[in-house]
């Protein structure tokens, strides 16, 4: 909890923070890589290139400080566990959570100039220091659960397959390299994998897992994203047998062990964490109602869809829905997906993956048609919330 006296700061000063709180993000990331660029090899380059990264920790930071002052506020803790996760995918470790402080309020400082007094850096290092300790122990918590050191978190794994599957998408099956054990994971999780460039950068990605749990292996499902180090990477120079660093499997959306009925609902390469989800349910709970709906470009650039029309052969109560906007034939519909024809009742729970807007819309047409908002679930391939 705030302290009166910070509370009374922070309060004041939010607005101004709020304000600047893209151009204080964007200063602290410059001159923390300035100050420890061993922290490059950590951060998504490609998130701090296009903004996605700065935003995201400004609106987290925003949010964090809003629900202190007012609980009424939107609870911060989906976006807290969120970036729990994210922490653990990657082997964020509570020391370097001084460096990210002092920073931080070091860009406040320099952003806001005399505005900053004494007290007011006081009270804001106060709340950067209430949400760091919220998110060190949900991260202890998480590397517990997972048997995880968080000092050692990448494997080397070995690509035992490899398998084209769309125009511009290819699946790598993964093994430990070391012979070890696969750790389990649950259905819609992720995992990240670090790749060295060939411009000497090391770099992690985040990549669902899109098969299910109890296989020996973990597999990955990637998409060429246009311009994209990582993905370009993995597409044209890894073949099978060679080997990928991966973290331990994370992510807060993952399917429930319910029994009531499933939408699972997505665009693009957002058919990843589903793929998985199917599979399990395809394996453990076969008479489980699902909807399987997704929205593509067109069929050739529909990732797994034999797969996962396979898969379905194997549930007892199932529907599938497709809709693309190009080559659309008689088992598809034209366009987008059309939230009004998805088949709902009122103890579906919904699970969403694809670009943004997608799941805005699809968020939103779900409530209005009486979904309640804890029945809907959603993973965002990058930085940021819905």
């Amino acid at each position: 909890m705030l302290s009166p006296a910070s509370a009374a700061v922070v309060g004041a000063t939010l607005p101004v923070v709020r304000a600047h709180a893209a151009e204080i993000t964007g200063e602290f990331y410059s001159s923390m890589f300035a100050a420890h660029p061993e922290l490059l090899r950590v951060f998504n380059q490609g998130n701090q290139a296009d903004g996605r990264q700065q935003l995201a920790l400004a609106a987290a930071v925003v949010a964090f400080a809003g629900q202190l002052l007012d609980p009424a506020a939107p609870p911060f803790d989906p976006i807290a566990e969120r970036i729990a996760h994210k922490h653990v995918s990657l082997g964020i470790r509570a020391e370097q959570y001084p460096v990210v402080g002092h920073h931080l309020l070091t860009a406040v400082g320099t952003v806001l100039g005399d505005a900053v007094t004494p007290a007011v850096a006081a009270a804001w290092q106060e709340v950067y220091w209430l949400l760091a300790c919220r998110l060190i122990a949900a991260e202890a918590r998480l590397y517990e659960r997972g048997d995880v050191d968080p000092a050692d978190v990448w494997r080397r794994w070995r690509v035992a397959k490899r398998l084209d599957e769309a125009v511009d998408t290819v699946s790598f099956t993964l093994v430990p390299d070391d012979g070890g054990l696969v750790p389990d994971f649950r259905p819609g999780q992720y995992v990240s994998v670090a790749v060295d460039l060939p411009d000497g950068r090391h770099q992690p990605r985040q990549y669902s897992l899109s098969q299910g749990p109890g296989r020996g292996s973990l597999r990955i499902t990637v998409r060429r994203v246009p311009g994209g180090a990582v993905s370009g990477f993995l597409h044209d120079r890894v073949t099978e047998d060679e080997t990928l660093l991966l973290g331990p499997p994370a992510g807060d959306t993952a399917l429930d062990r319910g029994t009531g009925p499933v939408l699972l609902a997505s665009a693009g390469i957002g058919i990843t964490p589903m793929a998985a989800m199917l599979d399990d349910l395809a394996r453990t709970r076969p008479t489980r109602p699902v909807v399987l709906a997704h929205a593509d470009r067109s069929p050739a650039h529909h990732a797994l869809r034999r797969e996962c029309a396979h898969t379905a052969t194997g549930l007892a109560n199932v529907r599938e829905l497709r809709w693309y906007e190009h080559d659309h034939d008689e088992r598809s519909r034209p366009g987008r997906m059309n939230v009004g024809a998805l088949p709902l009742t009122p103890d579906t729970t919904a699970y969403l993956c694809g670009p943004l807007p997608f799941m805005h819309e699809l968020r939103d047409g779900l409530i209005r048609r009486g979904l309640p908002v804890e029945r809907i679930h959603y993973e965002v391939f990058g930085p940021g919330m819905l």
